[in-house]
């Protein structure tokens, strides 16, 4: 954080913790020319408001509460880029500046400089590290057999793909259902494993980048929906024959399978990631499409990716 940002948020804070202080006083303080008790001349309703002060309880518990806020403002980081007089931070950057080797993690332990955080995970890494060890070094084809690597890697995918794929792994509109055989990269082992640990961009340009007129689009569509067996009208679908031989081949194939080398979707079947209406079909032409899967090797690290694709695999294999 810049200087500039450190002070304007330190000096904002302060000002709120000394206005709530001065606006505690002031009600505090009968500046009414009313005698305590006595009819504030407002009444509604049959109820009449009285010159009564605030609650002492009430004012107690609110000074307390400014005083201890500025108390932890003084021990712990809340002021801009002051670390607090602890030094306390919720991940220890200068371990893991050093790639988080064991030796820097084990060193940083026994020196307890390590933060909350960086304790917990590193308990859970001695904890957990050697059986996700032995995970990595079991063959994909025998981990999928493994029904208590699968319940882990069912734990994984929840807490870290569930959020695109669903908690089912059906998927939804521009997110790949999981559960069925449909695969855009390939749903080998060796596939999903590569998917999850480098990530997918998907990207289909406007119209394939092709010179296809606006007037070609419903031809185009009516072709896609005869390649799934779709009902269709035959002479629209062979004037979208013509387009689809612009150039769509080079993607999807002669026959319209697709070519899972470029994630090029197969357009003979009825699986359709972003919807397999014409409308929708003519949308993923005109406009193209792009999806992106983030990489998961920096993130999980190869042990849990491991896991997680014998789980993903299982899902359409079983």
């Amino acid at each position: 954080m810049s200087n500039f940002w450190s002070i304007w948020i330190t000096v904002l804070t302060l000002i709120v913790i000394a206005g709530c202080f001065f606006i505690l006083r002031k009600m505090s303080q009968n500046n009414t020319g009313i005698k305590e008790g006595e009819s504030m001349g407002h009444s509604f309703d049959g109820i009449e408001e009285l010159n009564n002060p605030l609650p002492k309880w009430w004012s107690y518990m609110f000074y307390i509460t400014i005083v201890f806020g500025l108390i932890y403002l003084a021990m712990y980081p809340g002021l801009g880029n002051y670390k607090g007089l602890f030094g306390w931070t919720s991940s220890n950057q200068s371990v893991r500046s050093m790639e988080e080797s064991k030796a820097a993690v084990e060193s940083a332990k026994a020196e307890n400089r390590l933060s909350q955080y960086d304790r917990e995970v590193a308990n859970a890494d001695e904890k957990y590290g050697p059986i996700f060890a032995a995970y990595l070094a079991t063959p994909l084809e025998e981990l999928v057999k493994n029904e208590e690597a699968l319940k882990v890697g069912g734990r994984l995918f929840l807490q870290n793909c569930a959020q695109c794929h669903g908690s089912d792994a059906r998927g939804s509109k521009g997110f790949p259902n999981l559960t069925d055989k449909a695969w855009l990269y390939g749903g080998e082992l060796a596939d999903i494993k590569t998917t999850l640990m480098n990530g997918r961009n998907g990207m289909m340009p406007p119209k394939g980048g092709l010179p296809i007129d606006d007037s070609e689009l419903e031809g185009l569509a009516e072709y896609v929906v005869k390649l799934s067996g779709g009902e269709h009208d035959a002479t629209l679908a062979a004037q979208g024959q013509g387009s689809f031989m612009k150039g769509c081949f080079a993607c999807h194939g002669m026959d319209g399978t697709g070519n899972k080398f470029m994630g090029a979707p197969n357009l003979t079947d009825s699986d359709w990631l972003y919807g397999g209406s014409r409308g929708a079909i003519v949308e993923s032409i005109q406009y193209g499409r792009a999806g992106v899967m983030p990489a998961w090797k920096d993130i999980l690290g190869e042990e849990k990716v491991h896991v997680i694709t014998a789980y993903v695999y299982s899902l359409s294999n079983k």
